[in-house]
């Protein structure tokens, strides 16, 4: 599968290496010349990993935006997904790790207003970058949840697949209006990691009878 990124940061950075890794062909839209950050994610996943964001999109099967939510519509602004899946991993954090959209609306809906041809799905949100760099939990035969919303089935099947990839166990929450409970799940995470000093490595897990 060809996977497009948008956002090179420590989340986006983190999946593009692990979905590389995994054997998919892996493109990040960037702007040029090169950060120093982005030359060393490229020396990880290819040298030719990097384009614009229009090409990477136009010849990506899905996308990932992984910007800083603030930076969000400037970043979808004129960009064509003609019905593509776009995986939404941000987060509308506001003052004091509040929610950015007091909890109104979700920062998924938003993107998905922004990018009204695509067909978004919220998914690797509920976690920090620390747990995609590293899935694997030995101690425990339960594999960690990923948590998904979003309104088109085929779209989330396609990000479940992925999910797989990456050692995570997809659970599909709904329809995308629940992606605003996912992001107070992050906050959730945030908190008791950035904030309260507990440590980055731990995820939630889903047992079923």
């Amino acid at each position: 599968m060809i996977i497009a990124f948008i956002g090179s940061g420590n989340v986006g950075g983190a999946l593009a290496q692990r979905l590389a890794k995994a054997g998919h062909t892996v493109l990040i839209g960037a702007q040029f010349p090169l950060s120093d950050k982005n030359i060393a994610l490229a020396t990880k996943i290819g040298e030719d990993c990097f384009t614009s964001k229009e090409r990477a999109v136009a010849q990506a099967d899905i996308i990932f935006l992984a910007t800083p939510f603030q930076a969000n519509q400037e970043a979808l602004k004129g960009l064509e997904f003609k019905g593509k899946t776009l995986v939404d991993c941000t987060n509308p954090v506001g003052a004091g790790i509040s929610h950015g959209l007091k909890s109104e609306i979700s920062g998924s809906e938003m993107v998905q207003q922004w990018a009204p041809d695509a067909k978004v799905v919220k998914a690797f949100t509920i976690y920090g970058f620390e747990n995609f760099i590293n899935t694997n939990f030995p101690k425990y035969l339960v594999k960690p949840a990923m948590l998904i919303a979003g309104n088109d089935t085929e779209a989330k099947k396609q990000v479940s697949t992925l999910c797989t990839d990456l050692g995570f166990e997809a659970i599909d929450t709904g329809k995308l209006d629940q992606a605003l409970h996912l992001e107070h799940m992050t906050l959730l995470w945030v908190k008791m990691v950035r904030r309260d000093g507990h440590h980055p490595n731990f995820v939630w897990g889903y047992l079923e009878k």
